[in-house]
């Protein structure tokens, strides 16, 4: 089952309320997007860190009702 863009961008912002965030449906099917996610909470944080700062706020939903996300997450 898809999640909707609106609902992606709701579990990132519940999760890192400060952030700024520009999502992409990649292919129009709810599936795959790529996303652009810019924080202070990044800050002092690599990269590998930032994005499971992601994947966490995404509470399981990575592999299940999400197939493939393309992140990119820099700290303002």
């Amino acid at each position: 089952m898809p999640i909707s863009q609106e609902r992606l961008e709701k579990l990132i912002k519940d999760s890192i309320p400060d952030c700024k965030i520009a999502i992409n449906d990649l292919k129009g099917d709810g599936d795959h997007y790529s996303a652009t996610i810019i924080s202070k909470t990044f800050k002092g944080k690599t990269r590998v860190e930032q994005h499971k700062m992601v994947y966490d706020a995404l509470k399981g939903g990575m592999g299940n009702e999400l197939h493939a996300l393309m992140l990119k997450t820099k700290s303002e």
